[in-house]
């Protein structure tokens, strides 16, 4: 089962902004990140979604509006586009807050009351649009008000950071927010407000602290808030991602992942054992092998470095042929293509594959390979033209290709649209696949995924335990097959089970870490979920899925960091 199963997988991938891939588009089934299960249907599967992809503090927000909505699940109960913009009169109430007689109440009262009236003044000026009168007013009402009336002070600056954001001053806005919320510590408009001046002033760590806050006080029920949330994490993502990954050292994936990525291809001629007539042999003409080996060495080499599962030297060997311009050049320039996509490296896997694709005299069946990594290549970089083209010219130019078939994706991409007839019709398009194709695993795999989206969990258990007898040691197969546990039977337990039945097989699968990470969050385990993203992190092959894992942590990070401050915590499994 592939590591890379091109097009189904580059069309999952390219269905959800920002989910990642395994090599060069990320497989269906064993891609990192989308591992085969979109990310929202990740996070479906234990219980709620994940907003754009980004967020893991948001995951539990789908089982708590199902509870709501009587079970609908859908966004209809988000408080859409409510601006918090107009001052106010009382902020929200906190412990200790009232008025309480005793000696000294009526003075303190006139000191209130006076203090109400200028708060009242600044309010009309604020709505007349006369900001810096607004601002006087507001700092009269936090001289005049008695130093114990917190929520009476909380709102004064409030207010007056409402005016000093209209007037961009976002150092003030800041400022004023945090004595709001000094004051009032769980004031939700203050929180908010400030997240908003963090962000004007590129203070992204703090800004995510604040809006954490804001949406698990709010039940993540207001959209807009989680959109800022969202555009956060995605920020700071990027971010972490660009930096790491360009100075990070070229990981090789498992041996099992290499092998199982190969193994997805039926007609690639550069994962096909040596010939007889390739191998040395202490029995045939000393010579005459002699010679031969001297001429392609290079990729003969690297070939034999495959088979003794020795990955870490094929590249060097793989150049040692193309410098030469030997017999197998491209052979060798696919190869080290193949590689190069494997370790994560895919500006240098594109100019070998542009000329393998563009050597007429080669293989039809070498170009038709490199046209299907490429393919996927563009999906993961979420260039579906480029991917459209590249699948369609290899099933022009070699339709017989079985890999072709099987890799354009469009049963996946029918099956991705809502209409009854496409669904139907991509169902019927998996059974063919297993029938024409009963050793592919990954066949097995699609099907699965898409009996699971159709809630046919019993027979996607069934062809998950097919693609664990074709290939026992794909750890990504044992990963689904613990999400279907969680979707299916809630059964937590067994759902852990095999997800670390999978990093024993693997320790490298990401896929597996990212799954376990998402999953300790909802179980309110911050310092293992981090843990488990950050392993998921060191592992990824791409930038962008480098990126994503990055937000997940980031957020773990943040709902530590908030139940420290204010004893926040989302409800958990």
């Amino acid at each position: 089962m592939a590591a890379s199963k091109p097009v189904e997988a580059a069309v999952v991938a390219a269905a959800i902004p920002g989910s990642g891939s395994g090599v060069g588009g990320g497989s269906a089934t064993a891609g990192p990140g989308t591992g085969g299960l979109p990310r929202w249907q990740l996070a479906l599967a234990v219980g709620a979604p994940l907003l754009l992809g980004a967020g893991a503090m948001y995951l539990w927000s789908r089982q708590r509006r199902r509870r709501e909505t009587g079970g609908r699940g859908d966004a209809s109960g988000l408080k859409r586009n409510s601006e918090r913009k107009t001052p106010e009169g009382r902020a929200s109430p906190a412990p200790g807050s009232g008025h309480p007689e005793g000696p000294g109440t009526h003075l303190e009262m006139n000191s209130l009351d006076r203090a109400q009236a200028a708060k009242n003044k600044g309010n009309k000026y604020f709505k007349a649009g006369k900001y810096e009168q607004a601002i006087q007013c507001y700092t009269e009402a936090i001289s005049l008000c008695p130093t114990e009336k917190n929520v009476d002070l909380s709102t004064f600056y409030q207010n007056r950071a409402a005016a000093f954001e209209q007037l961009q001053k976002w150092k003030e806005v800041a400022q004023d927010c945090t004595k709001a919320v000094e004051l009032n510590p769980k004031y939700v408009k203050a929180l908010f407000r400030r997240a908003k001046a963090h962000e004007k002033l590129d203070n992204k760590k703090e800004c995510l602290e604040d809006v954490t806050a804001v949406c698990i006080l709010e039940g993540f029920q207001n959209q807009q808030s989680m959109l800022l949330a969202d555009k956060v994490l995605k920020l700071l993502g990027k971010e972490k991602a660009k930096e790491k990954y360009k100075n990070r050292e070229p990981l090789m994936p498992s041996p099992q992942f290499i092998k199982s990525y190969f193994s997805s291809f039926t007609d690639d001629i550069i994962s096909q054992p040596m010939l007889k007539g390739e191998k040395s042999d202490e029995d045939k003409d000393k010579e005459g092998e002699a010679l031969e080996v001297k001429e392609n060495s290079g990729y003969l080499k690297a070939k034999q470095y495959m088979e003794e599962e020795n990955y870490d030297k094929i590249i060097s060997e793989c150049s040692k042929e193309v410098d030469a311009q030997g017999k197998y050049m491209a052979e060798a320039l696919l190869l080290r293509a193949t590689f190069y996509l494997l370790i994560g490296n895919a500006n240098a896997a594109k100019p070998d594959l542009d000329k393998v694709i563009s050597l007429k005299e080669a293989n039809v069946k070498l170009r038709a390979n490199a046209l299907i990594k490429r393919g996927s290549m563009y999906m993961q970089q979420q260039q579906p033209l480029l991917s459209t083209q590249d699948f369609n010219m290899a099933a022009d130019i070699d339709p017989q290709n079985a890999d072709v078939y099987h890799h354009r994706g469009q049963y996946r991409q029918a099956y991705t649209g809502n209409n009854s007839s496409q669904i139907q019709a991509a169902m019927k398009g998996f059974e063919e696949v297993i029938k024409k194709f009963p050793r592919c695993a990954e066949g097995y795999a699609l099907y699965a995924q898409a009996l699971t989206d159709q809630q046919q969990f019993g027979k996607a258990d069934e062809m998950y335990d097919k693609c664990i007898n074709l290939e026992p040691d794909n750890a990504t197969t044992y990963v689904h097959k613990g999400l279907l546990q969680l979707q299916w039977k809630q059964d937590l337990d067994r759902g852990l089970e095999l997800i670390s039945k999978a990093i024993e097989i693997d320790n490298k699968c990401d896929f597996a870490y990212e799954t376990m990470g998402t999953i300790e969050v909802q179980r309110g385990n911050m310092e293992k979920a981090i843990d488990m993203f950050n392993k998921a992190i060191n592992l990824a092959k791409s930038e962008m899925e480098m990126a994503h894992l990055y937000s997940l942590c980031d957020a773990a990070h943040a709902q530590t960091e908030v139940a420290k401050k204010y004893g926040l915590k989302p409800p958990t499994l």
